[in-house]
């Protein structure tokens, strides 16, 4: 009974967690949750953009995996809690539990979340054979809308730049990214992306450091960079550490894995290969988790990835938990850390509103492409003419939708639509 226990909390925290913007796992999604905080975004397109970024995940990635072995890979359960979290009410309020409609919104999230982990466990290979039995196919295709933001989103620190020094030393930037990049793809280093955007990163802080602060001027302030985003997780680190400890008891007792190749090694007993593994995968990820963290104050469910570590190293369950939950508090705390760095340097202070600028638009971009080619991949040239023709309209209602939103709701309506078409004729 108790892996049915553990993987009932291990979901429902992880939900309530996303329901209150303290962790999202999504990388896609993490950086859309300020606008909700921020009241830029509805619940609902929130909710509806979560969904169209998870759910081909969730069925085509996530529950495959999970249902080819007795250990759950951890994508098919954060990704349904990001969506279960998203979706129920709650208002972005740190007193949330004085709240009537937040309150309920957390308590539905942990119950719904702790019962789809109660499904995943037990087996949905009924369910993906069941809705794969639709006459159109739209899992695979809603799968890679994402993909056009994880692969783009190294782009954001040259538009950043060029907001800020000019379009020359924005489109040099972007030629160094892209460069570094395509030689890390070709010599097949972890992760080609992540080393993208560290690259950026770390172009933008040359840029920014040229100017330092004065330390005798008393005006430093320690979270200056991205204000209150970063000190919401600082707030929230016992809720995270909690996290922490519930994922790495999973792993400890072989029931989740943090990825495919540690889930195929930790199946056939191989333990150090699945070691080597989690920490390759968590130091590659650490450039895309920690930029996003640290920009949009909600961090990642299952931390950079040591948590996985910690579990496997662990010689019981108990010392696991005491170990995932400090790891993931550590893993936390360094952003804290990373933002007293940078906020030494006025620079980058003084570039935060562009730093958020670019990340804003580079994902209205980069959804709405996903969108079309998700909708176009389920209905040829319908699905470009339905998104594009609800994104330009959409920019003329009165009451808009936030156009990061539009493009998954599209796609999702194009999905209905021509599964509608395909039972009628």
């Amino acid at each position: 009974m108790f892996k049915y226990i553990l993987v009932f909390l291990t979901s429902a925290w992880a939900a309530i967690l996303a329901n209150r913007g303290i962790a999202i796992f999504n990388d896609a999604v993490r950086p859309i949750f300020p606008e909700f905080r921020e009241n830029r975004m509805t619940r609902f397109e929130l909710a509806a953009t979560t969904f169209g970024l998870s759910f081909g995940l969730v069925i085509g990635f996530g529950i495959p995996f999970s249902i080819m072995s007795p250990i759950i890979l951890i994508h098919s359960i954060f990704l349904g809690t990001d969506i279960i979290g998203t979706f129920f009410p709650g208002k972005p309020i740190k007193e949330w539990y004085k709240d009537k409609e937040s309150l309920i919104g957390v308590i539905l999230s942990g119950l719904i979340g702790g019962i789809y982990g109660l499904f995943i466990l037990m087996g949905l290979g009924g369910f993906v054979k069941l809705m794969k039995m639709l006459p159109v196919n739209i899992f695979d295709p809603l799968g890679n809308l994402g993909d056009p933001v994880i692969y783009a989103f190294a782009a954001f620190p040259a538009l950043a730049i060029a907001f800020e020094y000019g379009f020359k030393n924005g489109l040099l930037s972007l030629a160094i990214i892209t460069l570094v990049r395509e030689i890390a793809a070709k010599l097949k280093l972890a992760s080609p992306d992540g080393i993208a955007l560290l690259i950026g990163m770390l172009i933008l802080l040359i840029y920014a450091i040229r100017q330092k602060s004065d330390e005798n001027s008393g005006a430093v302030s320690v979270l200056s960079l991205f204000g209150n985003r970063v000190q919401n997780i600082k707030n929230n680190i016992i809720y995270i550490g909690i996290m922490g400890a519930l994922y790495g008891m999973g792993v400890n007792l072989y029931l989740l894995a943090e990825g495919p190749q540690s889930l195929l090694a930790m199946s056939k007993g191989l333990k150090t290969e699945a070691l080597g593994i989690t920490i390759s995968r968590a130091l590659s990820f650490i450039p895309l988790k920690g930029t996003t963290s640290l920009a949009s104050g909600t961090f990642v469910t299952d931390g950079f990835g040591f948590v996985a570590t910690a579990g496997l190293l662990a010689p019981n369950m108990i010392i696991a938990a005491v170990l995932g939950a400090i790891v993931i508090i550590l893993e936390a705390l360094s952003l804290v850390v990373f933002a007293k760095i940078f906020d030494k340097y006025p620079g980058i202070r003084n570039a935060a509103d562009n730093i958020r600028d670019a990340m804003t638009k580079l994902l209205e971009v980069a959804i709405i492409v996903g969108s079309m080619m998700a909708a176009n991949k389920m209905a040829p040239g319908m699905g470009y003419l339905v998104v594009a023709g609800l994104y330009l309209l959409n920019e003329t209602a009165k009451r808009p939708l936030v156009r990061m939103a539009v493009g998954p709701i599209g796609a999702i309506i194009v999905g209905v639509i021509v599964n509608l078409l395909a039972i009628i004729k």
